[in-house]
């Protein structure tokens, strides 16, 4: 039986230049790959031992590439190994099967999130009359499902972020802060619920999963065995479960090690 891998990216498989947390002496530092461009700029990396152990999982597994991104975002992606036959994307919204969207998949989403929550269009309003210009930077909306706003850090109050959490719950919404984005979520729109498609799809009977952001917590619980890492919105919170393996690992070693061991666990199986 075929044994599911379904990871979250950013921050968990791939980082930004600001999130590799090379904390060693510069002679020691990994080798990386650049995994992502931007507009003509390297954008994400991973550790080329990260690179290679991707493409062993990817061979011995059904590797689910788990993202919060939007379809576009996703696709700037150049991930080691095989292309994967299955992705997940806008949290749940979006099953790329082949790299084209699941019409049905995404017919289903889309009405549980009209008959469960708040509309999009609410929120988004929200969101623009109560954040603050000057540490605002980019009003976004992504695939018509979710909102997210890109900020300055070093000027955003937390507590703004936890007023916009209160304020989400009561709507059917939930908020996450990743970096420089905090996001405005449905609460039906879920990457477990993308994944079990894939694991009934596929016949799989194992799920393996990792991520570091609150909008991971479902994964996670969702999984036979889960990953999170040292740094992230779950550290920051001290989550964890009996299923989900603790790493005090930061920044793109963390990456590494996840890989690392999520291969020995399809290995085990």
């Amino acid at each position: 039986m075929p044994v599911i891998v379904a990871s979250d990216l950013d921050r968990t498989l791939i980082y930004s230049a600001a999130a590799l947390a090379l904390t060693m002496p510069d002679a020691r530092a990994p080798r990386l790959l650049c995994v992502e461009v931007h507009e003509s700029r390297p954008l994400s990396y991973m550790t080329e031992t990260a690179a290679r152990l991707l493409a062993e999982l990817g061979d011995e597994a059904v590797f689910v590439p788990t993202t919060t991104r939007t379809r576009q975002q996703y696709q700037r992606i150049n991930l080691p190994g095989p292309a994967p036959t299955y992705a997940i994307c806008a949290n749940g919204g979006h099953l790329l099967v082949d790299g084209v969207s699941d019409p049905d998949w995404h017919a289903q989403v889309t009405a549980r999130l009209a008959d469960q929550c708040a509309p999009l269009a609410e929120v988004q309003e929200h969101l623009l009359r109560a954040a603050d210009p000057v540490w605002v930077r980019k009003h976004r909306v992504a695939d018509d499902l979710f909102a997210y706003l890109v900020v300055e850090r070093e000027l955003l109050h937390e507590d703004w972020v936890k007023e916009l959490a209160v304020w989400a719950e009561n709507r059917g919404w939930t908020v996450s802060l990743q970096g420089r984005k905090i996001y405005a979520v449905p609460k039906p729109l879920t990457k477990s619920a993308a994944m079990r498609e894939v694991a009934r799809r596929t016949g799989a009977d194992l799920t393996l999963a990792a991520g570091d952001s609150l909008l991971d917590t479902d994964l996670l619980l969702a999984a036979d065995q889960g990953w999170r890492p040292g740094h992230g919105e779950l550290a920051d919170t001290g989550f964890t479960a009996p299923s989900i393996r603790v790493l005090a690992d930061r920044g793109v070693l963390a990456g590494e090690r996840i890989l690392r061991e999520m291969l020995g666990a399809v290995r085990d199986a």
